[in-house]
């Protein structure tokens, strides 16, 4: 049994009904995440500010860069959901999540986000001066506020106890279950 139910579309009000709609028609689903925070449409509202921060991120990153990014701070915070659901993207991508095949700065964004996810406090002081060389401060801070949302989103998954999805099923880690 979920800690948290997830709502139901047939018996939420008005404004539920919009953000389901509103996923449905833009995804073609509704996550099991995105239920469970429709509890609280202002909650759901914070954090699908994370699209259009993946947005800008990907304008100087690319797509691929942001998923191994999402995909080392998921992992690193331990996080079934999202380091599942950014497997997939990744398998069905035709990567190998496991030993991916990196570009220096893909190399980069892992290490930062694996290095955000374990502890942000002892940060490698190469991976800044390598992201100070690269980066401009305006994207400096959309990487490091895409990091905060993505490690929110992993939180609330794992403290919520959120299941997962059943699409991802087949995309987990060998050995890892709920």
């Amino acid at each position: 049994m979920d800690f948290i139910p997830m709502t139901s579309y047939e018996t939420a009000d008005e404004a539920v009904r919009a953000r389901y709609d509103d996923q449905i028609a833009k995804y073609g689903r509704i996550t099991n995440m995105k239920r469970t925070l429709l509890h609280s449409v202002k909650a759901f509202d914070v954090f699908m500010e994370w699209y259009p921060l993946a947005d800008l991120c990907k304008e100087f990153i690319g797509e691929r860069a942001l998923s191994l990014y999402a995909y080392a701070i998921s992992e690193g915070n331990r996080c079934l959901v999202c380091g599942t659901f950014f497997r997939k993207i990744l398998i069905d991508s035709g990567d190998d999540p496991d030993s991916p095949i990196l570009s220096e700065e893909e190399n980069l964004l892992m290490e930062l986000g694996f290095s955000i996810a374990e502890d942000p406090h002892n940060i490698d002081p190469d991976i800044y001066a390598s992201l100070k060389e690269r980066y401009s401060d305006e994207q400096l801070v959309l990487l490091f506020a895409f990091a905060g949302i993505m490690a929110a989103t992993n939180l609330f998954n794992t403290a919520a106890q959120v299941p997962l999805d059943e699409v991802l099923y087949g995309y987990r880690k060998t050995g890892v279950t709920d």
